[in-house]
């Protein structure tokens, strides 16, 4: 059984272009593996220009959107941005003060990145309302003065994530984390190279929402949120000539804790003869190297693996009579190569390997039901690396 996503619940406001407010706090959650849910509490009429106008949600229809979600997914995290109005603020606070142990990531957003104004004094003041439960609250540097300073905010809050981005342009980016007032963590980064920084905020802020709903201690869940954030960055699409939204869409499994497996290298006699093999089988090359015996390969899922030739082995291509045909299994010599094992996932497998066997590969076993619910084909590719060819048991969303 898969672990259930993380239950997050989005109180904020709705941005039509896409790249902040509700739409990108959905999209960071959905791709960390989250379910969002949401209350919008204003909509805007908003592009990468500028805010042309807001409207705030009625504080029934806000309360009423909390209470349907809450009574039947229940919440494991909460994140708040764009609050709308001071009433909603106050009504929204005393709500979610109902739900003991849920972390509340409180966002206080005041101007869009366009610099459009998206609260007025009063909503800024009632701001206050969040601070005795929220778990973290994430103002830039503009907002952090707004709301008093770091002297002033730091003592009155759990934790305290002070964001650099509106610093100095010619140094690095530092945020900074204080937890009962007292600095806790301090990261420090290059500056992102890019007009395109429209739903930092919100992203970041339900980031880090969703890996407090995970279970991830806070300081380890702004780590991770901070890294998506750089990679979302990194990949602006450009879709507008400047302060566009992030590229949430492109990044992969490099925010995930821990080591990430991506790249294999098999070794290899004849690379000639080995890269016409897996071209065959249905890899894609991403990279040549014959002079320097090398070459990458990438499966349909993005995974590469490599190939070297190994010392003593002439890394250039077969000359008339050096052996077989490419397509052709070649037995590997006593003591040789090391033997490496790649496996191939594929749920059309006998029509795989009929197409295969047609273009001349010879198989070592032929595709075989297996005690385990698996069903499995075996052969070699010309260094004698051992290839499984299978069809899962099971149905998988991601291998």
């Amino acid at each position: 059984m898969q672990p259930k996503p993380a239950r997050v619940l989005i109180v904020a406001g709705s941005d039509s272009g896409g790249g902040a407010g509700i739409q990108a706090d959905i999209k960071t959650v959905t791709l960390l593996g989250g379910h969002a849910m949401t209350a919008i509490a204003a909509l805007t009429a908003q592009n990468s220009r500028g805010v042309q106008a807001v409207h705030a949600v009625p504080l029934e229809m806000v309360l009423a959107q909390i209470e349907s979600v809450v009574a039947d997914f229940g919440v494991d995290a909460v994140k708040i941005g764009m609050i709308g109005a001071a009433a909603t603020a106050a009504a929204v606070a005393e709500r979610l003060a109902r739900l003991p142990g849920v972390p509340i990531v409180f966002d206080p957003v005041m101007v869009a990145t366009s610099g459009s104004a998206l609260a007025d004094a009063e909503t800024i003041r009632a701001f206050e309302r969040f601070f005795p439960g929220a778990a973290l609250v994430t103002p830039n540097l503009p907002e952090l003065e707004a709301l008093g300073g770091l002297e002033a905010l730091a003592p009155r809050v759990r934790a305290l994530l002070v964001k650099g981005g509106h610093g100095a342009r010619d140094g690095a980016i530092v945020d900074r984390l204080y937890v009962h007032g007292e600095l806790a963590a301090t990261w420090s980064d290059a500056r992102i190279e890019t007009p395109h920084t429209h739903g930092t905020g919100c992203s970041l802020a339900s980031a880090i929402a969703t890996f407090l709903g995970q279970g991830l201690p806070l300081e380890e869940a702004v780590l991770l949120g901070r890294r998506f954030v750089r990679l979302a960055l990194r990949d602006a699409p450009e879709l507008v000539p400047s302060n566009g939204p992030l590229g949430h869409g492109r990044v992969r499994n490099d925010a995930l804790p821990g080591p990430a497996l991506n790249q294999l290298l098999l070794p290899c006699r004849d690379l000639e003869r080995s890269r016409a093999f897996y071209r065959t089988l249905g890899c894609r090359e991403v990279v040549a190297r014959p002079a320097l015996g090398y070459a990458r390969f990438e499966a349909p899922n993005g995974v590469t693996f490599s190939l070297q030739v190994a010392p003593g082995a002439a890394p250039g291509s077969s000359g008339p009579g050096a052996g077989p045909p490419a397509t052709a299994p070649l037995a590997p010599a006593a003591g040789a190569l090391p033997q490496v094992q790649l496996c191939f996932e594929e749920q059309r497998l006998d029509d795989w390997c009929a197409r295969l066997q047609a273009a001349g590969i010879a198989f070592d076993a032929p595709p075989r039901d297996q005690p385990w619910g698996w069903r499995e084909a075996h052969l070699r590719d010309p260094s004698g690396n051992r290839l499984c060819l299978y069809r899962a048991g099971e149905s998988r969303r991601f291998p």
